[in-house]
This record gives C-alpha cells, sequence and structure tokens, in this order.
C-alpha cells in the first residue's frame, strides 16, 4: 500500500526526537560504565532461561564477533559466567552472577526512575496515552502479538463519553463498510438519545468490551415490557474481529435477558448483516420478517429475527 511523504515526514520528525529523548536517558548508560548494547545483553541474559550466545545475537542483532567480545569483558568483570548444558556438551549457557544480578537491579532501578522523571510533569491521561501509544507502535510494527479475550476488559455500567464514542463508531464503520450516508449516523444518534430518555439499569443494559480503555465491542439490551426485549447495537471493531467477542457480547446479553426473566427478544437488521445474521442464527434466533426498505442511500431488506427463552 502506499505511503504517503506526510506520513514518512511525520515518522522521520518523531525519530528525531526520540533519538534525542533516548540520549537523554541513556546518557553515559545509567552512569555505568556499559554501553546500551551492553545492558541490553545484560538485561536479556538476567531474564531469560537457559540463554545462549546464538539466542542473543538472534534478540540483539548484533554482530557475532562483537558479542564474543561482549561476553569475555563481562566474564572478566565476573558479571556473567558460563554453565555447560547437562544435555550437551557443545552448549554453554549464559547466566549472570551474585554481581551481575545486583548490578542489572541498580541499573532497573536507575532506568526507573529516569522514566518516572520524563513521565511525572504529565497528568496521569496523559501518561496513560503515552504509553498506549507506544504500545500500539510495537502491535503494529513487528511485535503482532494475537489478541484473545482475555486481552480486552467487559464492563456494563455506562459512563460519559460511551454513548457518543458509540455513534462515532457506528458511523465511521458502517461508512466504511456498506457505504451508509449520514442518515444512518442521524437514525444511530435519535435511537441512543430515544435510549438515554428512558434508560433503566433495572431492565436495560449496555454490554462494553474495551481495549486499552477504547471501546471496541458493544451490545444492549432494551426492556420493553416484562417479558420482551430487544437487542440492538451489535458492534465489533474490524480489528477485534475473528477473537469470538460477538459471540461473548450476545451470550452475554442473553444471560442477562435470562436473569431478568424475559420470555421473547427480537432485533432488527438487514440483509447486508451476513455475518451478524449468521451470530444472531447459531445463538437460536430465527428470522420472522423480511420488509423492502429505501434507507441510508441503499436499497435493502430489513430483517427481524427472534428468540424465545425457554426457563429449565
Amino acid at each position: 500500500m502506499p505511503v504517503k511523504p506526510a506520513t514518512i515526514l511525520a515518522i522521520r520528525q518523531f525519530n528525531r526526537f526520540y533519538t534525542r529523548l533516548i540520549g537523554l536517558l541513556n546518557q553515559h548508560m545509567l552512569d555505568s560504565p556499559y554501553s546500551l548494547s551492553e545492558v541490553r545483553a545484560l538485561y536479556e541474559i538476567g531474564h531469560t532461561d537457559n540463554c545462549t550466545a546464538g539466542l542473543l545475537t538472534e534478540r540483539l542483532q548484533i554482530d557475532g564477533g562483537y558479542l564474543s567480545r561482549m561476553l569475555k569483558a563481562f566474564e572478566r568483570d565476573k558479571i556473567v559466567s558460563r554453565r555447560q548444558s547437562a544435555t550437551d556438551g557443545r552448549t554453554w549457557y549464559l547466566q549472570l552472577t551474585a554481581k551481575g544480578k545486583r548490578l542489572l537491579q541498580t541499573l532497573d532501578e536507575r532506568s526507573n526512575e529516569q522514566i518516572r522523571q520524563v513521565l511525572a510533569p504529565l497528568p496521569e491521561v496523559q501518561q496513560q496515552e503515552v504509553t498506549e501509544s507506544m504500545q500500539t507502535i510495537r502491535q503494529c510494527l513487528g511485535e503482532k502479538q494475537p489478541l484473545t479475550l482475555q486481552d480486552l476488559v467487559f464492563r456494563h455500567q455506562l459512563q460519559p463519553g460511551d454513548v457518543g464514542y458509540l455513534i462515532y463508531l457506528h458511523g465511521d464503520i458502517y461508512a466504511k463498510e456498506t457505504a451508509y450516508n449520514l442518515e444512518f449516523e442521524t437514525y444511530v444518534c435519535k435511537t441512543f438519545y430515544d435510549f438515554l430518555q428512558n434508560y433503566d439499569p433495572g431492565k436495560d443494559r449496555v454490554f462494553l468490551a474495551t481495549w486499552r480503555g477504547r471501546i471496541v465491542g458493544a451490545v444492549a439490551i432494551l426492556g420493553h415490557s416484562a417479558t420482551l426485549a430487544q437487542l440492538r447495537w451489535l458492534l465489533v471493531h474490524p480489528d477485534m474481529r475473528g477473537i469470538g467477542l460477538g459471540k461473548k457480547l450476545v451470550e452475554d446479553a442473553l444471560a442477562f435477558c435470562r436473569e431478568k426473566g424475559y420470555r421473547q427478544v427480537y432485533l432488527l437488521t438487514t440483509n447486508q448483516q451476513t455475518t451478524a445474521a449468521a451470530l444472531y442464527t447459531r445463538a437460536g434466533f430465527r428470522r420472522t420478517e423480511v420488509t423492502p426498505q429505501e434507507m441510508w442511500g441503499h436499497r435493502l431488506y430489513e430483517e427481524r429475527y427472534e428468540l424465545e427463552i425457554t426457563t429449565h
């Protein structure tokens, strides 16, 4: 995919800034006689079971000859020792000596203190923004670890800003994926307005999934009577699809319906939402009505699904 010149310029500007910042943090490498590369090597040795020279070369991306000279210096300073493998005489494991462990602990403490000094002038919200931005960069550029449901935080207490952000997500995602126009966002705004006007936590519930403080999934149950409820606003952010989030949200919503004694749940969707429809069907919903509509800039079919909840 083409990269815009402005994007390249922004990254280069950030690199210059961050290089200066790291230079200040690592000046004289925390008042020790060791270079940044040497401290990184000590860190890996201290935090890796059965660490070998080959493993260090791979992780640190450094020349083998340079690493060999570095390790000899560590052994001379009595901060690293070698231990022969009990199963393979050709393999030698690297480990910190007691002196090396004390050194690494001291360097860790100094590093932590420097970072505290950099971040301390910032309010807590900005500290969180900095760390989340760094995590995002790592996630996007090379350290991509598959997300799971365990990485997310789930809650159902509505907080200020939640509904506004849900409206934004609906407008943004549906515009990109189905080309719905502004009429759709107007519709979403109105439905949420009506919901908030009559919101009663005793019969209604909004289920939210968040990642790094941002909403990435949602669904709601609206109680219309003692026995009838509606499932609304099921949404899963594109980055979170494929991990079972939609299934969990629907399951949690239906568990709430059973808890409240609702006997029937219905929802309205369109024929374009095939993935969601499959999810509803697997949860036990059946399609009961199809109505042709012209709305949101499309000719489509509005579909009604219903679920009878049985008590055991």
